[in-house]
């Protein structure tokens, strides 16, 4: 995995990869060893259940739309043009609550297990599956009592 040099142009993903998971479309960007990146179709009313990468930051630009978040047990707002940040260790969740599809980038660093993950998980639909299958790639979910707990909805 080591960087390419060129551009990776508007709806193209690494070798025309396009991720179908939970019904968000991930393109992947850039993967290397240190970072991952990929572009983000978030439509309406879906969502990342709150979890903690134990071993990575991570990334997102917002580039079109809103995202509501929990970001260490509070409740954040982004809009487009921000950056939001997400240290490794803190529970983090991310909801498209607009009616509008969001779209943004995300990356990790490093890149850890991550694109292995999204290649299980493409086209994967239940999410008891996900939620199994996760932390043997370095992303835990929390319980859902935990993560009501964390969201403010206890």
């Amino acid at each position: 995995m080591s960087l390419q040099a060129g551009i990776q142009r508007r709806g193209e993903g690494i070798d025309g990869v396009h991720w179908n998971i939970m019904g968000q479309v991930y393109t992947p960007k850039s993967v290397t060893e240190e970072c991952f990146s990929w572009h983000a179709l978030l439509p309406p009313e879906t969502f990342v259940p709150p979890h903690i990468h134990p071993t990575q930051d991570e990334y997102i630009h917002v580039l079109s739309g809103e995202l509501d978040l929990v970001l260490g047990g509070k409740a954040i707002h982004a809009h487009t043009g921000d950056l939001v940040c997400m240290p490794r260790g803190i529970p983090h969740g991310i909801f498209n609550n607009t009616g509008h599809d969001v779209t943004c980038m995300f990356s990790v660093t490093p890149t850890g297990k991550l694109v292995d993950l999204f290649r299980k998980l493409h086209n994967m639909s239940l999410p008891t599956e996900v939620v199994a299958l996760s932390p043997a790639y370095e992303v835990n979910f929390l319980p859902p009592t935990r993560a009501a707990d964390i969201m403010g909805l206890k």
